[in-house]
């Protein structure tokens, strides 16, 4: 497995402290700032565009991961690629098949940027073990996407030993991220299972930035 990654979600940063929480964000041990875009039709809520992508990739020194929960995700993807993602996943769930999903995965690796699949927690992730090598992350939804604050899906987590099983034995490089209900005690059960990245919202952003972070990324 790789180096253990903490992937803050904006969507549970607290807007009224906008300034503050960046800072913090910027001084803890987080690598990535987890990026939702929802275009209110994948799923049931509306989020972000690529301007306040602009805007948070001036104000702190992280990778930007872009998660495209939209049903276009072809148009999407060159838009934020073009507003500085550093990683675009999409849903499979919204292309046509898994041959459609592999030429978008090409499209955004000639663009420059890394690329993820995500799978909603309905979605088994069976149907990419063969196209792997051509991923930089596999995204498994721990909750229905669409809104922060979720209770965790410990179901999902056959998902993950199905992903890692099938990395570790073809040594490809592709990461295991989870999003979804993560806190301290889900997130140490995620990294035994085989994740790699951990999106973490409302637990990192509800508390001490830097103590909660820590907690997420040095598992006892």
């Amino acid at each position: 497995m790789k180096e253990l990654i903490i992937a803050p979600s904006i969507l549970s940063l607290d807007f009224a402290r906008v300034e503050e929480q960046l800072k913090e964000l910027n001084s803890s041990h987080a690598k990535w700032l987890h990026f939702d875009v929802m275009d209110g039709h994948f799923v049931p809520n509306l989020t972000f565009g690529p301007d306040i992508l602009k805007g948070f990739k001036k104000a702190v020194d992280m990778v930007m991961d872009v998660h495209i929960m939209v049903s276009d995700p072809v148009f999407f993807a060159d838009v934020f690629a073009k507003a500085g993602a550093d990683i675009i996943t999409f849903h499979l769930e919204a292309v046509e098949d898994i041959d459609a999903c592999i030429r978008l995965c090409r499209h955004i690796r000639s663009l420059g940027v890394k690329v993820g699949v995500s799978v909603k927690p309905k979605t088994s992730p069976e149907v990419l073990l063969p196209y792997l090598q051509e991923m930089d992350m596999v995204l498994v939804m721990s909750v229905e996407p669409g809104f922060g604050g979720q209770s965790f899906m410990e179901a999902m987590l056959d998902k993950v030993r199905l992903l890692r099983k099938e990395i570790d034995a073809k040594g490809y490089a592709t990461r295991i991220q989870i999003d979804g209900g993560i806190n301290e005690e889900t997130g140490k059960l995620a990294v035994e299972a085989g994740c790699d990245v951990l999106v973490a919202g409302s637990y990192v952003f509800k508390g001490d930035i830097h103590e909660r972070v820590d907690r997420l990324l040095w598992q006892k």
